[in-house]
């Protein structure tokens, strides 16, 4: 994995929230530059690239660019900047934590999520979760004129966190979710490239956008393709942690990608899941179900676009996610990227779309 961890950690150290994905489509364009039959953007900038199969059958293989992050609301005089969260957050993680502020083409700035100190703060405040609206981010303005020369309402903010290898196989790093699912779908990019492979399905590897306020690209890129079948690359949230019960922690790390049956946005068909299910067994590759009924993701939207697609949500068991901290085993993503390699690859008369 050492190629790919290297690739990862250049997405998920990229800046890339909601609407803001540009420098993540950048770092893929130049990864698999070449290696497809045809690139198409749409208007809200989902990328597509196409490799041409053997059949008239389409495989949307999809993974999201974007991150969760911060938008910029409003600045007072003292050049504190105020702002509102860009996907789901747990308030907890935020307070104390270091930013990057900007926008597309502008240059970053340092800062941090700051609140009331705490001998500021009543004994009912020091025994809850700071507000949002009582946090602000600190450039280390003196001025609102002053902040206004680096940061302007509507920019955009997403966690400052090292991309870290620790434990027995563990990596911790922001945008987790869903960076991970885009460098799996490049590594089957390239692996069908070096080794020549010719697909039986046309082969949709779709990058998209705003997954994180909606999931607005994937319909979007589902109804321009009109795919017969759909995969989506994702990281799950799990409680894999202790103090947690058994029934609750969703799934194991290190024990391969889960198979969703149901979440907030999809109840997948029994074939579907028994199809990657039984991929992962009949090649020997680590997969689990998910073992709760959480979340959501582009499938959401895949499966109603353009009369209805058969799809298959494949996650990355991922602790902490939407924090600074998200924590991951490579082993997982070894499973995952076999797993989605294999369903890319696989004949269509093996498949539920026969």
């Amino acid at each position: 994995m050492a190629k790919s961890l290297e690739l990862l950690e250049k997405l998920c150290q990229a800046f890339g929230p909601t609407s803001c994905e540009y420098e993540v489509a950048d770092i893929i364009e130049a990864e698999i530059k070449g290696k497809y039959d045809e690139h198409i953007t749409d208007f809200i900038g989902d990328h597509i690239y196409k490799i041409k199969g053997k059949t008239n059958k389409k495989l949307m293989l999809s993974a999201h660019m974007d991150e969760v992050g911060l938008m910029v609301s409003s600045i007072d005089e003292h050049g504190y900047i105020y702002f509102q969260p860009v996907g789901g957050f747990d308030v907890k993680v935020l307070c104390g934590r270091k930013l990057f502020v900007g926008d597309y083409g502008k240059e970053k700035i340092n800062g941090l999520i700051a609140s009331k100190a705490i001998h500021q703060q009543s004994w009912e405040e020091r025994g809850k979760a700071t507000p949002i609206d009582h946090m602000y981010i600190d450039i280390g303005a003196v001025s609102k004129e002053d902040a206004e020369k680096y940061v302007s309402v509507g920019d955009y903010a997403v966690f400052d966190s090292d991309f870290v290898k620790f434990g027995d196989g563990m990596i911790k790093g922001k945008a987790i979710d869903d960076r991970l699912g885009c460098a799996i779908l490049c590594d089957i990019i390239n692996y069908i490239h070096e080794n020549k492979i010719k697909p039986d399905f046309d082969l949709y590897f779709c990058f998209t956008v705003r997954e994180e306020v909606g999931r607005s690209g994937a319909v979007l890129a589902a109804n321009r393709i009109q795919p017969d079948m759909a995969v989506v690359l994702e990281a799950t949230a799990v409680g894999d942690i202790a103090g947690t019960a058994e029934q609750k922690r969703v799934a194991k790390t290190g024990e391969g990608p889960t198979v969703s049956v149901m979440d907030y946005g999809t109840a997948y068909l029994p074939e579907m899941v028994e199809f990657a299910m039984g991929l992962g067994k009949k090649h020997g590759i680590p997969c689990q179900l998910k073992k709760y009924v959480s979340g959501g993701n582009d499938a959401g939207h895949i499966h109603k676009a353009a009369g209805g697609v058969k799809t298959v949500a494949l996650s990355c068991p991922t602790r902490y996610i939407h924090s600074a901290s998200c924590v991951m085993n490579s082993k997982d993503y070894d499973s995952m990227f076999e797993l989605a390699k294999h369903i890319a690859l696989c004949k269509v008369d093996e498949t539920p779309v026969k």
